[in-house]
Formats: C-alpha cells, structure tokens, sequence
C-alpha cells in the first residue's frame, strides 16, 4: 500500500491494437515534466463497446482514489474516441490532434483503419525484418562468424556493455542484420583485431562504457568475482579503448544512452537505413 499512497498521477494508453504508438507518444511528451509519482498501465486491443466499457470504468476507479489521469489514445474508431472523449477526465486523443492539420496539408481525407501501424502488413517486409531477427540471434556474441559476410554491421565490445540488446533493437525496428563480437581478455591482451574482425573492419563499430557502470552490470550477474571487480573492469575498458584508437573503428559510447539512441546513432554512423 506504500506505493499506491506514492501514485498521484495515473496515464493510461488506449489502443485497439498494440498500443505502442500510444504509449511511445505519450511516455516521450511525459519526460518533459520530471514525474516520477505515475503509474503507466497499457490497455490495448480495446476495439468493441464492450472491452471501452470496461477501460472507462477501470479509469474512473483510478480517478476516484483522488489521482490525476491522462489518457493517451489512438482508437481508431470514431464512435469508440468520441465516447472515450466525452468522459470526466483528460483524453489526449492522438489521432483526433494529428489527423485533421495532416489531411489539410495532404488535401485529402484519412481512411481509418484498425491496425494499419502496427500489424503485419506487407507480408514481404514482414518477412523481410524477421529474417534480419533471426539472423542477429543466429550471430550473437561471436557466433557463426563465418556469417558476417551478410551483417549490416558488426558490434565490438568488452562483455555486458550493451551488445545484444543494441543488435537487437537493430534488427526488429530498422530491420538491420546486426552481428556482435565479445571481446574477451585473450582478444584484449593480444592487443591487435581478431582476425575473424578483420576482413569485415569497414562495418565494425565499437561499444564504449565507463568503469563504474560497466561494474554495476556486471556485479548484479556475477557478485563479487573478478569479472565484476572494478580494477577488471578499467583494464578490460582500457585495453578495448586502446584497440579502437590503433584499428580506428568508430565508437559509440553506451554508458548514458539507451538502447533507442544507440540503435539509432549507429544507424547514422555507419549510414543505414531502414529495411522495411
């Protein structure tokens, strides 16, 4: 009950399908105020009066505790967003702000559709971005190397410095072959590029982190160990810097990023564009 008397403003995001345009938005204009008292709750596939009955009764109980509440919505249905609108309490309906400025610029009027965004679509490109995923699975920490001849792009890195989930990210929202080699103490020590790197050094990028957050991660895997320890932690980030000064690969810092801007400042780096 302690963190319910620490809630004073409630977001709901309200979709008749995945809810990720809606939660995308809205959690993004929310950063500009510095909350950290919401609570977040994604109410998607709400596309009969039934399922909206249920969501307004569910918000108004949020309401009725004496907590503020937003709602972000991207129901597609006109009857559905005007019911919803037309309720005791904040709606920020994102199509209802967006569409009519976008259909004045484009001289013509939308077709409301549900699940255009972020349903399945072009079954080619679908196809397409989940090749790439199962290919970054396929290649990830240094596996199948022999596949890099058909990767976007190569991530190098010392262990747990945000590789994966980078490459990751990579392949499901661009549609990136994304591969990544670890970095290990026999790699760092020889201090020269492994040699399975080396024919596919134009599209090699390497991953940077400080010490101490390196340290964070990596203790809350392995507690107390050597591999956790701080003075490894510096030598391994220092060998790797050293290595990525004298092969001058570019370098990404991960430290301060999340996974969105990393993917995305690689995008830029090595000039890739979306695949689907």
């Amino acid at each position: 009950m302690e963190l319910e008397s620490t809630i004073s403003l409630e977001v709901f995001f309200v979709s008749d399908r995945t809810g990720i345009t809606a939660e995308a938005l809205g959690r993004s204009l929310l950063t500009q105020f510095n909350k950290d008292d919401c609570r977040y709750t994604m109410l998607p596939y709400i596309d009969t009066e039934e399922k909206l009955s249920t969501v307004i009764q569910k918000i108004h109980a949020a309401k009725s505790d004496n907590r503020q509440v937003i709602v972000f919505s991207t129901l597609a249905s006109k009857e559905h967003r005007q019911r919803l609108i037309n309720e005791d309490f904040f709606v920020l309906d994102l199509f209802a702000t967006c569409l009519p400025p976008l259909q004045s610029a484009m001289h013509r009027h939308s077709s409301p559709a549900i699940g255009q965004t972020h349903g399945m679509g072009d079954q080619n490109q679908y196809l397409a971005r989940m090749d790439a995923v199962n290919f970054t699975l396929n290649v990830d920490d240094g596996l199948r190397t022999k596949d890099y001849e058909h990767a976007d792009l190569i991530l190098a890195g010392v262990s747990r410095s945000g590789k994966t989930p980078t490459c990751l990210y990579l392949a499901m929202q661009f549609g990136i072959r994304a591969a990544n080699y670890p970095l290990v103490e026999e790699d760092l020590d020889k201090g020269q590029l492994p040699e399975v790197l080396k024919p596919w050094k134009e599209k090699l990028y390497g991953l940077v982190i400080d010490p101490d957050s390196l340290q964070k991660i990596r203790q809350s895997r392995m507690p107390d160990s050597r591999y956790a320890s701080i003075e490894q932690c510096r030598k391994e980030i220092r060998q790797a810097d050293t290595l990525y000064r004298q092969e001058k690969i570019p370098v990404v810092e991960s430290s301060s990023m999340s996974v969105e801007e990393l993917a995305t400042t690689l995008m830029q780096k090595a000039g890739l564009q979306r695949q689907y």
